[in-house]
C-alpha cells in the first residue's frame, strides 16, 4: 500500500495531538542479523526519519522520542560513545532538513551532562528551528521520568523560597510548568516497539491518561504502516479519563 493510501486511513478529526515513542529493539535487530549493535542503532535512525516525516504529513502536533535515558549511561563505554557519535552526526546532517521541513526541535532532559560540543550543536539546532510552525520534535535526551519530577520539585522549592510563587498556588497546572515538557500537551498516544510491556521511566507524570500501544516490531523495522496502525487503533478506542461507562 502506498504511503498516501496509508495516511488516508487516518481520521484527521481524531488525531492524537502528541505521540510519544519508546524506540526499543535496536540491539535485538542487530543480533538477529548477526551485526554489531551499532548497526541496529544506525538502522534505527532511518526509522526516526520515516516517523518524523510521516507525523508531519499526517498532522501530528508533537512527537516525543525516547532517545537516551539516564539509565543508558550504565551501558558499556564503547556503546555510549558510539551512540553519542551517532547522535552528533545525525543532528549535523538533519538540522537544515528540519528547518526546511518546518520542524521545531526541542529537548527534554539534562543536556548539561553531555559533551560541550554536542550541547552546542543541539542548542544551535534548536535556535535555527525555533520559528518553525509545523511538527514539534521533542527529543528525550539524558532523560528520566523520576529525575524530571525531582528536578521540578527542586525548582518549585527554590521559587517558593524566593517568593516567586506561593506554596498555596501549587496545583497540577503549575507543576506541569516546571517539567521539561512545559508548554506541550500531554501525550495522548504512547507507542512502544519490540513488544516489551513496561514504561521504562518515560514521561511518568505526563502519561497519566495516555493510550498505550505496544507492537512487537523492532524499532529499526518501524515504518509509516506501523505508525498508521497505532494511530488507527488509538482512534478506535473510547477514552473515558476515569469516568464511568
Amino acid at each position: 500500500m502506498k504511503k498516501e493510501e496509508l495516511i488516508s486511513r487516518v481520521d484527521k478529526n481524531k488525531l492524537p495531538r502528541h505521540i510519544a515513542i519508546i524506540m526499543d529493539g535496536n540491539g535485538r535487530w542487530a543480533k538477529k542479523k548477526k551485526l554489531p549493535k551499532i548497526m541496529g542503532h544506525r538502522q534505527g535512525v532511518k526509522a526516526v526519519r520515516k516517523t518524523i516525516k510521516a507525523c508531519g504529513e499526517i498532522g501530528v502536533e508533537v512527537l516525543t522520542l525516547y532517545t537516551f535515558s539516564t539509565e543508558n549511561w550504565k551501558r558499556s563505554s564503547g556503546e555510549v560513545s558510539a551512540l553519542m557519535s551517532l547522535l552528533s552526526g545525525t543532528v549535523k546532517k538533519e538540522a537544515r532538513k528540519l528547518k526546511d521541513n518546518n520542524v521545531k526541535l526541542i529537548i527534554s532532559g539534562d543536556i548539561e551532562k553531555l559533551k560541550p560540543a554536542l550541547q552546542k550543536l543541539l542548542k544551535e539546532t534548536m535556535t535555527i528551528t525555533r520559528d518553525s510552525t509545523g511538527l514539534v520534535l521533542n527529543i528525550a535526551l539524558n532523560y528520566g521520568g523520576r529525575q524530571e519530577i525531582v528536578h521540578a520539585c527542586k525548582r518549585i522549592v527554590r521559587d517558593v523560597r524566593d517568593k516567586k510563587i506561593k506554596a498555596g498556588n501549587i496545583d497540577e497546572g503549575l507543576f506541569s510548568d516546571y517539567l521539561f515538557t512545559a508548554g506541550l500537551p500531554d501525550p495522548e498516544l504512547l507507542i512502544r516497539t519490540s513488544g516489551e510491556l513496561r514504561i521504562s521511566n518515560f514521561l511518568l507524570y505526563q502519561i497519566a491518561y495516555s493510550e498505550i500501544y505496544v507492537t512487537k516490531v523492532l524499532w529499526p523495522d518501524f515504518n509509516e504502516k506501523h505508525l498508521v496502525e497505532a494511530i488507527v487503533d488509538f482512534q478506535n478506542r473510547e477514552r473515558r479519563f476515569g469516568s464511568s461507562l
